[in-house]
This record gives C-alpha cells, structure tokens and sequence, in this order.
C-alpha cells in the first residue's frame, strides 16, 4: 500500500471533519495524544474516536509490505510496549467492525499485517498480478501442501506420497521463496529435510502450521504439539516484553 504525502494535513488548527452518511470515524486534531485534542462528531460511537496512537498504528500497517512484530510495531509508532500495541489492534479491529470498513488487522506468521476482506478479492483481483503472485500448478501446490503438512520432510518422503519425482518442484518452490532447507536428516546420505518459509504463512494468511486447515487430523500428532508450543512461547515472549 501507499501513503499520502509528508505535507497532507499540516493545518496549524487542526484538521477539518466533514461527517457524511455511512461514516462515523472521528479524526484527531494536531494537538496531543491526550483525550481532549480529539474532534468528535456528533452521533459517533466510542470505539470509532481514533487517537494520534491509533492512526500510527495504522499508518504503519498501511504500508509495510511484511508481518509487523508488536515489538517492532511498538517501535515503529512510538508505543510504550507490545501490550499497548495489542491492545491498540483490538481497538482499530473493532472500529473497523462497525464502520463496515474493508480492512482487518490480522496476526500472520509471528507479526500483525493490515488485509483486505475476502469479500473484495474478486475486485483487488483485477486491480494488480495478485492471482499471478499466488498462483501454483497443481503439481506444485501438492507438493507446497504435503511439505506444509508433513514438515520437516525430505525429498524421498513427498515422492512416496506424491509417486513421482519431485526435485524440480522443490526447487522451483524455493525460488518462490515458499520452501526452504531446514537441515538434514539422520539417515544414510543424509538427505535434506524441507520446510514452508514465513513467506508462506504470510501469504496465505496463516497465523502458524497450527492454523491449516484440518491440522489437527492431517499434520503428525508430535509436530501438531511442538507448533502449539512453539506459539505460546512467542505470545509470551510478547508478555514479557510488555512487562
């Protein structure tokens, strides 16, 4: 996403309201972070008043192009910790539920990224190559589904399930930036093992391997646990930033 240039909005007595039907955000004036700098219009529920903190928040997400940690995002837009960066997303979230707004924050891979609603994909379709970004043969997207759901898997075990060769598809893969090498296992000629990158998680969407779909029923029993630990050790990583 883009952003509006550095000189929009520099009236010295605040910036102008105008509400209109089927709007109900309320804008802040330049004067502070403080409650009483906020220009609120008549008729607007609490939840959609947007503080200084909020809208840099916001700002931020608008225009990165990557999952923000809450660590950074607290840098990034002169926060006090993760716990107000969080709390902060809930806010807007809630804002943007009831203004009806096309825009969600969502927790993808180990950060927060700003997204558009499914409901609008038809149309940001036609807007930019985004089917051609996200676009995999069949070959290549069983071969991305059975990594995903299996990992950390060597070449040998996708051509067992898949029953054909499939190096060129991992490699192909790799170049894509969704598969990557993790290691290599214990067996004779220790063979590489193969893993989804972050790249993957955030361009579908996904919170963690945890939130496939049917993971529970579908990923190995022991790697299910170890995703779920791995992810509460980051929420509390986060906790204890914020403390």
């Amino acid at each position: 996403m883009s952003s509006l240039g550095s000189g929009w909005g520099r009236a010295s007595t605040g910036w102008k309201v105008i509400p209109y039907d089927g709007h109900r955000w309320a804008f802040f004036s330049r004067g502070g972070d403080d409650a009483a700098a906020i220009i609120v219009i008549s008729g607007t529920h609490p939840a959609c008043v947007r503080t200084p903190k909020m809208a840099r928040v916001e700002a931020v997400l608008f225009v990165a192009d990557v999952a923000i940690s809450a660590k950074r995002l607290s840098q990034l837009a002169t926060l006090a910790d993760t716990q107000e960066a969080n709390r902060l997303i809930e806010q807007l979230n809630a804002a943007y539920d009831l203004d009806d707004s096309a825009y969600r924050i969502e927790r993808v891979a180990s950060g927060y990224r700003m997204l558009t609603k499914p409901a609008f994909a038809f149309w940001l379709g036609k807007l930019h190559q985004r089917q051609a970004e996200l676009k995999l043969t069949p070959p290549a997207l069983e071969t991305l589904a059975i990594v995903a759901y299996r990992q950390p898997v060597t070449r040998a075990d996708v051509e067992a399930i898949r029953r054909v060769q499939c190096a060129d598809l991992l490699k192909y893969l790799m170049e894509r930036g969704l598969v990557r090498i993790a290691g290599e296992h214990d067996s004779l000629g220790r063979p590489f093992l193969y893993e989804t990158t972050r790249q993957f998680l955030e361009l579908f969407g996904l919170r963690g391997l945890d939130a496939l779909p049917m993971a529970d029923a579908l990923r190995p029993r022991d790697q299910v646990a170890a995703a779920r630990i791995d992810a509460d050790e980051g929420d509390a990583e986060s906790s204890e930033s914020a403390a």
